[in-house]
């Protein structure tokens, strides 16, 4: 009877401590890997970077960079743009796969159109982080944002200030057969339906830049009616308040994209005559988030396929806040340091909330 409590108590002990280890094993892949990346070279490919919050996604890439360059966790890094040609685009990413880098971020700019050249990176083992826009190559692994939630948010914060009464609603798109076009009006179609009472009276694409978004929202509006809502992608509220201005039309509710010009007009028009909107949007430096998920694989994390990155809102009382950190002509930014990162593809992982960006003190 003895040697049979001694067995139990024996095998009750090797499988607490087996159970112990596992959780220890558990934990020990939470957080940031550690394995050698010193030696590694992650390359960024980029679409388009002809308006500012591409420039400033591109320096934040080289910034961030930089710095784990020097505190020796990658060897180097380089950033190719195509001027939103695909076939370019592709070709830059075949050269890249030649020159031996290890891992390719990519702002694509088709989700089809790419998937040859991703996929012969992957067959040559390399690392391909696709972030803020779509592609369909199962290989890659990908970094966004939900853009249901993008719309769902401007439809929600127009129903808050309007209610359900009929409103007219006009949308400002991107850039015609960009990815991330395309998956943000899908979001605004299935917003809209949830709120019938709201007529899209017209849609233009504004290309992400304001000059580009008042001459073609100002070649719209004479064919409008009157306008209660401006829905956004970034880049273009502050172009679609001037179009209105000069067609001496009031300011419907525009949603903001989080630029300085439009967050300093918004100010204005509330100082002015307590005019309310709000503003959201992808942060350029989500090019970091893709840096990071990029090395963090190379260094041995178990990452989902998908990471969903927080957008980052501005509401009214922390307008005056944000205003304050972005320079004049720049977009509201947010750093993504490895530790935060680490906790974002954690939360990702564990089906948990992602962490929020915070407003500045």
């Amino acid at each position: 009877m003895n040697d049979i409590y001694n067995r139990t108590a024996i095998a009750l002990g090797v499988a607490l401590l087996t159970t112990t280890s596992m959780v220890g094993l558990a934990r020990a892949a939470d957080g940031v890997a550690t394995g050698d990346t010193a030696g590694k070279k992650i390359a960024f490919s980029n679409s388009y970077a002809g308006n500012s919050f591409r420039q400033v996604m591109i320096k934040s890439f080289e910034e961030m960079g930089a710095k784990a360059k020097a505190d020796g966790k990658i060897a180097d890094t380089a950033v190719v743009s195509a001027n939103n040609s695909v076939t370019e685009q592709a070709s830059q990413i075949q050269n890249l796969i030649l020159q031996g880098y290890d891992a390719i971020i990519v702002l694509a700019g088709s989700d089809t159109a790419l998937n040859g050249a991703i996929k012969d990176a992957c067959d040559a083992g390399i690392v391909v982080v696709a972030f803020a826009s779509g592609v369909t190559e199962p290989c890659a692994y990908v970094v966004d944002y939900n853009l249901d939630s993008y719309a769902k948010a401007e439809l929600d914060f127009i129903k808050g200030k309007q209610g359900d009464k009929p409103a007219n609603i006009l949308e400002i798109r991107g850039m015609a057969g960009d990815g991330f076009d395309k998956r943000l009006h899908d979001g605004v179609i299935k917003a809209l339906a949830a709120h019938p009472t709201y007529k899209s009276v017209g849609e233009v694409y504004g290309q992400w830049t304001a000059t580009v978004a008042q001459k073609e929202v100002s070649g719209i509006l004479p064919s409008l009616p009157k306008v209660d809502a401006v829905l956004t992608q970034g880049g273009d509220g502050y172009g679609a308040a001037q179009a209105f201005k000069a067609a001496k039309r009031d300011l419907p509710i525009i949603i903001m994209g989080n630029r300085q010009d439009e967050l300093a007009l918004w100010k204005q028009e509330h100082d002015a005559s307590g005019y309310e909107t709000f503003s959201l949007g992808a942060t350029p430096s989500v090019s970091q988030v893709a840096f990071w998920v990029a090395q963090q694989i190379l260094a041995g994390k178990k990452v989902p396929k998908f990471v969903e990155v927080p957008l980052l809102q501005i509401n009214q009382p922390d307008l005056d806040a944000w205003l304050k950190t972005v320079p004049e002509g720049g977009v509201v930014n947010a750093q993504y340091p490895q530790d935060l990162v680490g906790k974002i593809i954690d939360a990702n992982a564990d089906k948990t909330a992602l962490p929020a960006v915070p407003a500045p003190k």
